[in-house]
């Protein structure tokens, strides 16, 4: 039986970051492992035989407001400035997305649109974020038209293909945040630290765990050598059904199937990311030499293909929000906090889509409270 102080499964930024603080702050050693064969879970990138550096799990792109969390990634890259912009393709045309004042006067003509931005400031006011929902509410049936119009065009028939269902199926708060942003402003992120590490995320890890009391194994599964390790902590940011052997029921999720396709041309998009609300059985394209400004002859994009999740056959990657799995992820968490020692993090140990920065600040926060025990 080996003895470990501290065993940390998953090598992505959740399980990066806290083998990091405790090496770093604990002085204890650590060992983290993965199923996968490389680090970085779903952020793992590379750079291919093209000269562009590839998303290997989908488009990734860091941005946050937490200044603690900016500085703690800061310490293992520098960064390359980028605002992510999304055009969504509608009614013929590559619209902003969020639907924005811009959106509004590319898509219909001039007398609509300058009297759905006068309604809009006047009732809404500027730079701000409006749910449908609330427009809806109004009772302006001009703000009405354009709830509906936003819904139809941009929400329906996206959530049909990412999330397999009517999006009254799901739960309502996710239709009811869908925007209408009273702005010019076209970026998907108004975050102040907005940025694409320089060398990729994969360094970022690398360095992260490059310390003399950090163990990194891959191609190391828990359920493999759970029987053979004792441990005085761990970290489990797998998911906690599997850690629990499905006892009370599989945790729901969508998967994603992506597609990579190389051309032998600079571009092949207008930028980084292009939505398919409307058209297709994919939702959306993605082209990484957008994200580090590669000069290269040729283009990598992918095409994203959601799935429904399986077991065994492809990656877990959306929670699927609704009350009855957060109700079975609940009584998940009871018998988890049942547990001395043993700690669930992430986007699967808790059953949420973190983005990165979210999901690094998890991890930090856990650290403090642990730290002291």
């Amino acid at each position: 039986m080996e003895n470990i102080k501290n065993l940390i499964v998953g090598c992505g930024f959740s399980g990066a970051t806290l083998a990091y603080k405790i090496a770093t702050e604990l002085n204890e050693p650590v060992t983290i492992i993965d199923a996968k064969n490389h680090i970085g879970g779903n952020c793992y990138d590379y750079t291919d035989e093209t000269g562009v550096c590839v998303h290997q799990y989908g488009t990734h792109i860091f941005h946050t407001n937490l200044k603690d969390v900016w500085d703690f990634v800061s310490q293992f890259t520098k960064w390359n400035p980028y605002m992510h912009e999304v055009r969504g393709y509608i009614d013929g045309q590559e619209v902003p997305i969020p639907f924005n004042l811009n959106s509004i006067h590319q898509v219909f003509p001039k007398s609509i649109a300058d009297k759905l931005e006068e309604k809009l400031i006047s009732r809404f006011g500027f730079n701000v974020k409006v749910p449908i929902l609330e427009l809806r509410k109004v009772g302006d049936e001009d703000l009405t038209f354009l709830a509906d119009y936003i819904y139809e065009k941009v929400f329906l028939h996206y959530t049909l293909k990412q999330w397999g269902m009517k999006p009254e199926e799901l739960d309502p708060a996710v239709t009811g945040r869908v925007p209408v942003y009273i702005s010019r402003d076209n970026r998907y992120f108004q975050d102040t630290y907005q940025g694409i590490p320089l060398n990729g995320y994969t360094p970022v890890i690398e360095k992260m765990l490059a310390h003399p009391l950090i163990t990194v194994r891959l191609n190391t599964d828990f359920n493999q050598i759970k029987e053979t390790v004792s441990y005085e902590r761990l970290f489990y940011t797998g998911p906690i059904d599997e850690f629990f052997n499905y006892e009370l029921g599989e945790l729901p999720y969508r998967s994603l199937k992506f597609d990579f396709v190389t051309f032998n041309k600079p571009y092949f998009q207008s930028g980084s990311v292009i939505n398919y609300p409307n058209n297709y059985t994919f939702t959306r394209i993605g082209e990484y030499k957008y994200f580090l400004d590669d000069k290269t002859d040729k283009t990598v994009v992918s095409f994203e293909y959601p799935q429904a999740f399986e077991l065994g056959k492809n990656e877990r990657y959306y929670p699927i929000v609704k009350d009855e799995n957060q109700t079975l992820y609940n009584r998940y968490l009871e018998e988890a906090n049942s547990l001395s020692n043993v700690y669930f993090l992430g986007r699967l140990g808790d059953y949420k889509y973190y983005d990165m920065d979210k999901a690094i600040a998890r991890a930090l926060a856990l650290f403090e409270e642990i730290k002291g025990r």
